[in-house]
């Protein structure tokens, strides 16, 4: 049998580390989008795994803890060596609200560990900071992550969010080197590109780039987004224009947008939620479509003008996501 071509692997910044290009968003094991048993769990983190997905991303928010318990479970009964993969989780977010303070971060570690079955993190992210104080961030989070990474419990610090101005607001008040990553959701995808604008800044800081939600929480989908959505009517109304436009054609827009969002190599991962092996395929199966074939440049440039006129629009934080 012919052996699998494997994903694209980009370097993470100035880690050493690797990632394909293709992350698994965890948040889905956490039955955040619906139940999704122990056996269902197991199969879809094997299949990314075998079919080239490296890096794992979770959050004790997600769920309830449950993201990272049913991760564990599952990269446990990988029975490869812990090398094989990258795992990311993140401090800060929980069920019960926000804390950042040193005690609480250095708690929340532990507790991750005990739940993802693991003797380390390679990345602990303060998560979602625009909700905490950024002076705290810098004046004590940050520290206590340092005094983690000493202890060997995590190898590299990082801070996500949905405002881009937070990330500077960080960056320019912390030593070089201090955070090595920083995760974006929401601002590299076809209706929103603006984290493009921010990424010769933090090449500069030596700090690598994740981006999260492709799909922009659901807008570039054929099933449209969720109830809750903050993305204002206009800009909805483009997205479902621009999917029936797809699927007119017999294209499918998420695919597409996936597909966009992977363009960028400056990009290390684009972070995807999957809960079945069936959504692992489809992910995996585009972004090797776009290695082999390149991008689909006539539908591309056709959503590209419908949604034009809502380019770049923005929505307000503190919308319950996961």
């Amino acid at each position: 049998m012919a052996t699998e071509s494997k994903l694209e692997l980009r370097e993470l910044g100035k880690t050493g580390m690797k990632l394909s290009c293709v992350g698994f968003g965890a948040s889905p094991l956490g039955n955040v989008f619906g139940p999704v048993s122990g056996e269902d769990a197991i199969a879809t983190v094997r299949e990314a795994f075998r079919l080239g997905i490296n890096f794992f991303d979770t959050s004790p928010y997600y769920g309830g803890t449950l993201s990272e318990k049913v991760l564990g479970k599952a990269l446990q009964a990988l029975g490869v060596p812990r090398s094989d993969y990258i795992v990311s989780t993140k401090c800060g977010r929980y069920v019960e609200g926000f804390d950042f303070s040193a005690e609480r971060v250095t708690r929340s570690i532990d507790e991750s560990l005990e739940r993802l079955k693991l003797d380390y993190v390679d990345i602990l992210q303060c998560h979602d900071i625009e909700f905490g104080s950024l002076d705290q961030i810098v004046n004590e989070t940050i520290p206590a992550l340092q005094k983690l990474k000493e202890a060997g419990k995590i190898r590299f610090i990082g801070i996500t969010g949905l405002p881009l101005g937070i990330f500077t607001y960080v960056l320019d008040r912390v030593p070089p080197g201090t955070v090595d990553v920083i995760l974006s959701y929401c601002h590299h995808s076809i209706n929103d590109s603006t984290l493009e604008d921010l990424l010769p800044y933090l090449k500069s800081k030596g700090v690598g780039v994740i981006s999260a939600s492709p799909l922009a929480m659901g807008l570039l989908t054929e099933n449209g987004p969720p109830e809750w959505h903050p993305a204002s009517p206009e800009l909805k109304s483009a997205c479902r224009a621009a999917a029936a436009h797809c699927k007119g054609k017999g294209k499918n827009i998420s695919k597409i947008a996936m597909q966009y969002s992977l363009i960028n190599k400056e990009i290390s991962s684009v972070l995807v939620g999957m809960n079945s092996v069936s959504q692992v395929k489809e992910n995996v199966a585009a972004a090797m479509e776009l290695a082999t074939a390149g991008k689909d440049e006539e539908t591309l440039g056709e959503i590209e003008a419908i949604l034009q006129p809502v380019k770049n629009q923005t929505w307000p934080s503190g919308i319950q996501k996961s």
